[in-house]
């Protein structure tokens, strides 16, 4: 980043970094966290859960990357190891030892929730002091809120069965 670039941000740029780096955790776990949950899936409406969990996997990994862009960009490191996912993430990862279609659906409903705090908490951290930060953080609260309302309406059809 360039040093204009970084003097107009009105926040540490290291707290920052670290702020996205436990992001960036959440959206490698919820991307493997959908991925396998599309592989492992079984029950009632699992052709339309397993393409719903496909395509917000691919999402989640986009985020990772819009991420790790903006964490070079600020001149930090992005995590580089995945054991670090678990130890700095904000959400928990749910291993999906019961693929039944309705436990894979509660389980990332909570995940998406988890994500929704996380990006609206950092959307007020940078809301007045990194105008670039602030609308990625916004593209991927919309994106998550999106999430979490798929998945609710799948929940929805698959009790009225």
């Amino acid at each position: 980043m360039g040093t204009k670039g970084r003097e107009i941000i009105g926040i540490d740029v290291d707290k920052l970094v670290e702020e996205l780096n436990k992001a960036l955790a959440d959206e490698w776990l919820a991307y493997y966290q959908y991925w396998i949950g599309a592989k492992v899936a079984v029950g009632q409406m699992r052709n339309a859960v397993v393409a719903e969990l496909e395509e917000h996997a691919s999402e989640e990994l986009e985020h990772a990357g819009m991420l790790v862009e903006r964490i070079l960009q600020l001149g930090g490191t992005p995590l580089l190891n995945p054991e670090d996912w678990f130890k700095v993430g904000n959400c928990d990862y749910e291993i999906p030892s019961n693929p039944r279609v309705k436990k894979l659906l509660e389980q990332n409903i909570k995940g998406e929730q988890c994500a929704i705090e996380v990006y609206n908490r950092l959307l007020n951290l940078v809301k007045d002091a990194d105008p670039i930060t602030y609308k990625m953080v916004l593209e991927i609260l919309e994106d998550e809120i999106e999430h979490e309302e798929d998945l609710e309406a799948l929940m929805g059809d698959l009790e009225t069965l």
